[in-house]
Order: C-alpha cells, then structure tokens, then sequence
C-alpha cells in the first residue's frame, strides 16, 4: 500500500458524518477507513431511542467493509460534521484491530499512530 492521503479520508469522513442519524445527541460523526486494495469505505453513526445499542460511525464501516468485498483496513480516520477529529471509543478500537490489525493507522490528537499503540492490549484472533 503507497502513501496514506489523510486529507481525503478526512474529507470522506466529514462528508460521511453529513448522513448521521442522531436526534438524540445531536452528535454526527463519520468515519472513513482506506482499505489494502486501495477501496475507500465510510460510515455514519446511527443512534436509537435506547443510546446502549447506538452504532458507532466506526460500526457503520465495518459493515460497509464487509459488504464491498471484505479485505483489510489500513487507514482509519474519524471526524464530526465540521470537520473536527473525534477518537473512537474502546469497542470500536477493538472492532478496528480485528478487521485492520495493529499496524492498521489511526488519525489521532497526537499524530498517526498505530492501533497497537492506541489498544496495546486488544484481543488478537
């Protein structure tokens, strides 16, 4: 895989957090994932009247992940409608070591760094 260009994930994620579905927090978030064969795939959080079982924006891409041809994630970003950097929560870091692995790049507050070091003690299959 060649070089990451984080401002087009960011971009995506930005447009992608357009599409939320949030009437009770009023928070939208997009993510947008860069895959190992070059696919760019989002998501959008979607909440419910219980928040317990509101997806994660995250969620939204892995399922999107799946549903276009499967593969690996190497290139995570997360962002709100305006455009600011939001950190996945700690099932959604699981959820991206599992289908991205944990040298998979996540966009954080403190630069790029790897889902290793953002879960150094994840669950491996």
């Amino acid at each position: 895989m060649g070089t990451v260009e984080w401002d087009t994930l960011r971009e995506a994620a930005t447009r992608a957090a357009a599409d939320a579905y949030c009437p009770y927090s009023g928070l939208r978030v997009g993510a947008a994932g860069l895959c190992d064969d070059g696919r760019l795939v989002v998501g959008c959080n979607v909440e419910n009247g219980s928040y317990g079982l509101t997806l994660c924006a995250e969620c939204t891409m892995a399922g999107q992940l799946r549903l276009t041809g499967g593969g690996r994630f190497v290139a995570v970003t997360c962002r709100g409608d305006g455009g600011e950097l939001m950190m996945p929560c700690g099932r959604c870091r699981q959820l991206l070591v599992e289908l991205g692995g944990p040298e998979c790049l996540l966009d954080t507050p403190n630069g790029i760094r790897t889902m290793r070091e953002m879960l150094p003690d994840a669950f491996e299959l």
